[in-house]
């Protein structure tokens, strides 16, 4: 099976995907295409831009499309499309938005997690607050557009975990 966990920064996607790859015998994890670019020797800019989430997108892409079963990915095409249209709104992404449509099916379960309320992490405590809270809304209303089944996960790390193995074992 093929689990995209996605959403905005700072909600615990990657402690979610950490634990359920903890629980899952035989997965492996696909951190983040930021962080696998990075450690590539690509050289993001300071402040987000469009052309590092195209890059993001492109990778990901990538990676679902290369990947065998039993694969946890940490990000998806999704988010990281939301992440760019939010950056750069000007930007016609339909062909991106068209190859994301493809992209999907192959993956097997989406774990949506998403700014809670309250929020566990204080506004200030944030990067880019507005951008995470435009972002997250954004994955909101895109989830019907992408015709894709989705689980949202809430609460604790295990409640998570938990609601995640629930959808896995029906």
């Amino acid at each position: 099976m093929r689990i995209a966990i996605f959403g905005a920064h700072n909600v615990g996607k990657t402690t979610l995907a950490e634990e359920l790859l903890e629980h899952l015998p035989g997965y492996t994890l696909e951190i983040e295409p930021y962080y696998q670019l990075e450690f590539s020797g690509y050289e993001f800019s300071d402040t987000p831009n469009a052309e590092d989430f195209v890059e993001q997108f492109n990778y990901s892409v990538n990676l679902i499309s290369q990947s065998g079963d039993d694969v946890i990915f940490d990000r998806c095409v999704i988010d990281i499309l939301a992440y760019l249209h939010i950056i750069d709104p000007a930007r016609n992404i339909q062909n991106l938005f068209q190859k994301a449509q493809e992209i999907v099916d192959e993956i097997d379960l989406f774990v949506f997690v998403s700014i809670e309320e309250p929020d566990l992490i204080p506004y200030y405590q944030t990067n880019l607050p507005k951008l995470r809270e435009q972002v997250n809304n954004l994955l909101y209303d895109w989830i019907d557009d992408f015709g894709i089944k989705v689980i949202k996960v809430s609460g604790t790390l295990s409640n998570r975990r938990d609601q995640v193995f629930a959808k896995i074992s029906s």
